[in-house]
């Protein structure tokens, strides 16, 4: 089973839209910018006791979407048990690579994926062994 363990939200103002998930939701921020090459803060969405996950606000990499642009603006990413095993069934089932697999040294093994309906998710296998 793939379960939702994280999310990106796409933005165009990173302190703007600090300001609003911290407002609006009481959302807390840590810089991860160094670890991902570019400006990445991840959110802290409630205390770890209760239900939910958490996720990171990223810089957007391109222009935003256009008003009344079908929805795309953030990926979710799926805590795998074997990455393999998954991607083969993501392209057995007609998704595409749309990142391939990669190492987060020391701690596990990312990729992103486009689904059958064009929208971007992340696949995410803990390996501390990850290099």
């Amino acid at each position: 089973m793939g379960r939702v363990v994280h999310f990106e939200i796409h933005v165009d103002d990173m302190e703007r839209a600090k300001k609003f998930y911290g407002d609006v939701f009481g959302w807390t921020f840590q810089d991860w910018s160094e670890y991902a090459g570019m400006p990445y803060f991840g959110a802290v969405t409630g205390d770890d006791s209760e239900i939910g996950i958490n996720g990171a606000l990223m810089q957007r990499q391109s222009s935003p979407p256009e008003p009344n642009q079908a929805l795309n603006g953030y990926a979710c990413t799926l805590g795998v048990e074997d990455y393999d095993s998954t991607e083969a069934k993501i392209l057995e089932y007609g998704g595409k690579v749309a990142m391939p697999k990669y190492a987060l040294p020391g701690m596990a093994w990312q990729g992103y994926y486009t689904d059958t309906e064009g929208n971007i998710f992340g696949l995410h296998q803990p390996d501390e062994n990850a290099k």
